[in-house]
């Protein structure tokens, strides 16, 4: 039976089985409607674990739109369900301490040079997130407009909007506290432009560790910025860009490209002047820019994400019905999860600004 509530959400379609059973849940007879709704949260459970709600689907008039996942893109899931021990072990060379592991010169008598290495580790944390979402038995019961799945997806996006801020807050905080940035001083203020990518390109580069020929040397893959930077492409004349990027700005939907020397452009609508996360960098952090500059950018190496950005989860989305809504004529869920954010190494992200 879990499987037809599950199976109902993803294709909108409920059954005749999974119509009964929301039939049952809003029934006055309180055992039945606990037993229905008990499944009908392992349902719950099953659909936000497993399914993908980042496909637009028809829904009710006067749809209100629901928040996007911003962070699974950048973060590695690590499951920890399993096990209490919540450490990554680090690597025994620790950055910046390269320069005192070299080769001596062996002496004709004596005893040879010793280097002892040592390996530490990190502890991660994670803490408990919860939701709920309740309606009407009448309602659900008449299942108007799919009402199960818009519940979900509803009760989904709560998770999602929570996540998408620990995650970037964990990144802004990364980023703030490494105090390095990087800006154009040449560009006015509050223009974006390719020289602050080149810049940017450089400074992860020269901090990032190694040399010329390093393998795992750490560089800029992705830039993440507001809807008006993209916007300040379509202004891009031929002193900042060739005439082949200009025709493919004016082509393009967008008015932008998605992409310049290598490195992913990302459009991220809380980045940007009043907007919330530019908000928590400035205010909360005490985040700087550039003289003059208005908007900041975030600059990732995601070549190898599972070596800084990691999401340990150790309990996944787990719903249940709440019982004490009956008498009130209510349907109700609540559920919780259990997981953390981490960026393990600074040199994977920097700050700039415009």
């Amino acid at each position: 039976m879990n499987n037809e509530i599950k199976d109902s959400v993803e294709t909108q379609e409920l059954t005749d089985a999974a119509k009964q059973l929301l039939s049952d849940a809003g029934s006055n007879d309180k055992a039945v409607s606990m037993r229905a709704q008990a499944q009908i949260a392992k349902g719950i459970a099953s659909a936000l674990n497993e399914f993908n709600y980042s496909e637009a689907v028809e829904g009710p008039i006067r749809e209100g739109i629901l928040k996007g996942d911003v962070v699974s893109d950048i973060f590695v899931t690590e499951d920890f369900s399993t096990t209490n021990d919540l450490r990554i072990p680090l690597d025994l060379l620790a950055p910046g301490t390269e320069k005192d592991h070299v080769a001596y010169v062996i002496p004709d008598h004596g005893k040879i040079p010793m280097r002892r290495v040592e390996a530490d580790y990190i502890q991660l944390n994670t803490y408990m997130i919860g939701s709920s979402i309740d309606c009407t038995r009448k309602f659900l019961k008449n299942a108007r407009f799919d009402v199960l799945r818009r519940m979900i997806e509803v009760l989904n996006m709560s998770f999602v909007k929570k996540n998408n801020d620990d995650g970037w807050q964990t990144l802004l905080a990364a980023a703030y506290g490494r105090g390095i940035a990087a800006y154009d001083a040449d560009a006015p203020a509050g223009s974006f432009t390719p020289k602050l990518v080149s810049l940017m390109k450089t400074i992860v580069r020269r901090n990032g560790g190694g040399n010329s020929t390093s393998t795992n040397r750490r560089k800029l893959t992705d830039l993440y910025m507001s809807p008006e930077a993209f916007e300040d492409m379509s202004a891009w004349g031929l002193s900042l860009v060739s005439d082949d990027i200009r025709s493919s700005i004016q082509r393009s939907e967008e008015g932008a490209v998605r992409g310049m020397y290598g490195v992913n452009f990302h459009d991220l609508d809380e980045l940007g002047v009043g907007q919330e996360y530019q908000l928590y960098y400035e205010s909360t952090l005490s985040g700087t820019k550039g003289p003059s500059d208005e908007e900041i950018v975030i600059g990732l190496d995601l070549t190898q994400p599972d070596k800084s950005f990691i999401h340990p989860v150790s309990q996944k989305i787990e719903i249940t019905e709440d019982e004490n809504l009956h008498r009130h004529g209510l349907v109700g869920f609540y559920g919780s999860m259990e997981g953390g954010w981490a960026c393990l190494d600074v040199r994977y992200i920097l700050a700039g600004s415009f």
